[in-house]
């Protein structure tokens, strides 16, 4: 009985060796027959490289991505040495075209400025500047304040919304931003706006005092609203003083045309000769109705 129980437990060990060994040979054909995804060398930001920066060729270097490359990724430095950063890379970052400057442009502000945009200066101070808080790629609201032509004396100064969801480019002679989060204490900050919105700035700027609101980059609606006068903020809640109205006497009416009255026609008088013997006389009848 033992002999017997141990031919078996012999058997037994022997099969499950060779299926062991077997699913053992097939997965390891399986794993080496699935073909390994191709890698690429491709160009990536030795350090951290703030918007403006002129890339030298220390600021770069190489580095293996497994499969297919993501589009615009520059496979070469030369292909991006001395050319500006338009927005902000991170060490390890594969440098793409969109984040770089045009080849030629150089780096700095005029590298960041996108065509058909102008980067247009406004002073600020303290208030004006939000308090040092307005900082590099944040979107502000720009009001002017002022006495403008046509409004009245009673009215006072008024304040409008002169340009709606404006970009930052600088705040003061530094465009980069402040990587504590503190805010800096700038006199001079550079607005993204177009050559319309340029000639409206400059001449706000010489005419009227500017504002710069703080919002949410996220919030890109633009509401329209009315400009606010001085008067306003003294009514208590009154409405607001009606225009005086010029009330003008109504032109007088064209005179109604003569009447003309018809002349009645003239009665027909009947003569009649009366013979009476040697008597001779005539009597006069007019019609009947008829005086």
């Amino acid at each position: 009985m033992n002999r017997r129980l141990s031919t078996i437990l012999l058997i037994a060990f022997l099969v499950a060796a060779a299926s062991s060994y077997i699913v053992y040979r097939v997965v390891g054909n399986q794993m080496h027959a699935t073909p390994q995804a191709p890698t690429t060398r491709i160009v990536v930001a030795a350090r951290d490289l703030q918007i403006g920066t002129l890339i030298h060729d220390a600021d770069l270097t190489t580095a293996e991505w497994v499969g297919a490359i993501p589009k615009g990724v520059l496979v070469t430095k030369e292909a991006a040495v001395q050319r500006g950063v338009v927005s902000q890379l991170y060490q390890g970052e594969p440098i793409l075209e969109s984040r770089l400057a045009a080849v030629g442009s150089g780096g700095g502000l005029a590298a960041t400025i996108r065509p058909g945009m102008r980067a247009c200066a406004v002073r600020v101070d303290d208030v004006v500047g939000v308090a040092g808080f307005v900082l590099p790629g944040m979107h502000v609201d720009v009001l002017v304040s002022g006495t403008g032509p046509g409004v009245s004396a009673n009215e006072g100064p008024k304040v409008n919304t002169l340009l709606q969801n404006i970009e930052v480019l600088s705040a003061g002679s530094d465009i980069q931003k402040n990587n504590e989060g503190k805010p800096m204490q700038v006199q001079v900050v550079n607005l993204l706006v177009t050559p319309e919105q340029a000639q409206l700035l400059s001449l706000a700027s010489n005419q009227t005092k500017i504002q710069l609101v703080l919002r949410n980059p996220l919030d890109v609606e633009t509401p329209k609203t009315t400009s606010v006068a001085m008067a306003r903020l003294f009514m208590d809640g009154a409405p607001p003083p009606a225009s005086p109205v010029v009330r003008r006497a109504p032109a007088p009416a064209p005179a109604p045309p003569p009447v003309q009255v018809e002349k009645p026609p003239a009665p027909r008088i009947f003569l009649i000769e009366v013979l009476n013997g040697a008597k001779h006389t005539e009597e006069k009848f007019s019609e009947p109705g008829q005086k």
